[in-house]
């Protein structure tokens, strides 16, 4: 199975050993940050940095002043890695080391642009601002979207791209200092949190016969039980969560909030999907970071198994969990695969972060019996050097012998 490492480029720029090292794990391919939220990360290995800290949103190249000429919803130029082209830099070395570049475009995550531009936020039943999260039904965030894309994917070098957060994002968010824990919010609580009610998805909503102020109120008074502890968080499972949604706030009321929601994503993916491949040609790979189940938000945004494979290359779908979640997650997709569909199957192999390297080559094997076709592998650049050992264990053991 063709394996591939995702990559930021300051793991690469100014680290001379960082292209050989990442080959010599047995991947063939890297997954390389072109456009990425903000982060602090670990360099453990780098010769001259231990700490990289992002501090907004931003793309790891020059953006093109032509394109982006007289908008005011813009990428942000990073400056953190010294180096005017750190993609393009980071792209040349992990080619001349042999390895197949693919861009890693974040799209519907941008904390800097909800705090300038606050129109553009998803915001809450209650009135909230989720300034991480832009609304993807906003047709100025769409177009954003768009030429984003085209621009972070299609880079010189590049042979395809992996888009994340393509889709509705919500309030779930990594933040600093986070002190939303408090009451625990389930799938479905998750989902009545993360629906939006700016002017255009009102709009939206009174599009499909529903009362925008009347689904608000709807939506505050199904989440009373989930704050006062009635109602404790089901079992994270896509069927039970959604069930749950359709309890609190009925099945009428929840089916119509996900029609307008899955509406939206299903054009805002076909759109940069389309206008993606337009820009890179024919055989440029185009895959969309992806969970199945539709109602869910995040960096794996939830899709239409049916539509999505329709006219994407493909998709790179979380299997962080035991063999149970990884059947619920590879599974949905098998019947919607073309000739040539890539389903990949994300392991998160860095242990101080939860991931498994040591049980990787069982897991991938259970993976490809469930249809997945590659490996994708979180994250070359944070992992120790033992769990990067466990990785080329895994990947040798998983190696066809020649002798056989």
């Amino acid at each position: 199975m063709r394996a591939s490492a995702f990559v930021y480029p300051w793991d690469v720029v100014g680290d001379p050993d960082a292209p050989r090292r990442i080959a010599d794990l047995g991947v063939q391919q890297v997954t390389l940050a072109s456009a990425y939220h903000s982060t602090r990360a670990l360099t453990p290995r780098h010769p001259r940095q231990r700490i990289v800290t992002a501090r907004h949103a931003a793309v790891l190249y020059p953006p093109d002043p032509k394109r982006w000429s007289g908008r005011s919803l813009r990428p942000y130029p990073q400056a953190w890695v010294p180096a005017t082209d750190a993609y393009g830099e980071a792209a040349a070395a992990l080619s001349a080391a042999g390895l197949s570049v693919h861009s890693w475009v974040v799209l519907a995550h941008n904390s800097r642009l909800g705090e300038e531009f606050p129109r553009t936020s998803v915001r809450n039943a209650y009135g909230d601002r989720y300034p991480w999260a832009p609304c993807i039904a906003q047709p100025e965030v769409r177009a954003y979207a768009v030429d984003l894309a085209v621009e972070a994917a299609v880079r010189p070098g590049t042979d395809g791209t992996e888009l994340e957060s393509c889709g509705w994002y919500g309030v779930g968010h990594l933040h600093a200092h986070d002190k939303i824990g408090g009451v625990p919010l389930g799938g479905a609580a998750q989902y009545l949190m993360s629906l939006c009610f700016c002017r255009t998805c009102r709009d939206g909503y009174a599009g499909l016969g529903q009362d925008p102020d009347a689904l608000q109120s709807a939506v505050r008074t199904a989440l009373v039980p989930v704050w006062s502890g009635e109602r404790e968080p089901g079992p994270a499972d896509r069927t039970a969560e959604w069930a749950e949604v359709e309890k609190l706030l009925g099945v009428d009321l929840a089916g119509a909030t996900l029609c307008w929601r899955a509406m939206v994503a299903r054009h805002f993916q076909r759109e940069i999907v389309s206008a993606v491949r337009a820009g890179a040609g024919s055989g440029f790979q185009i895959l969309l970071h992806a969970d199945p189940g539709p109602h869910r938000t995040g960096a794996n945004v939830g899709v239409d198994a049916q539509d999505v494979l329709s006219h994407a290359d493909g998709l790179v779908l979380p299997c962080a969990g035991g063999a149970a979640e990884r059947a619920a997650v590879l599974s949905p997709f098998a019947p919607h695969r073309r000739p040539g569909t890539v389903l990949a199957a994300n392991f998160p192999v860095v242990a101080g972060m939860g991931g498994s390297p040591r049980t990787l080559a069982a897991d991938v094997a259970h993976a490809a019996g469930l249809g997945a076709t590659e490996v994708r592998l979180y994250h070359a650049g944070l992992a120790s050097d033992a769990d990067l050992e466990a990785v080329r264990s895994a990947l040798g053991a998983l190696r066809p012998r020649p002798d056989l």
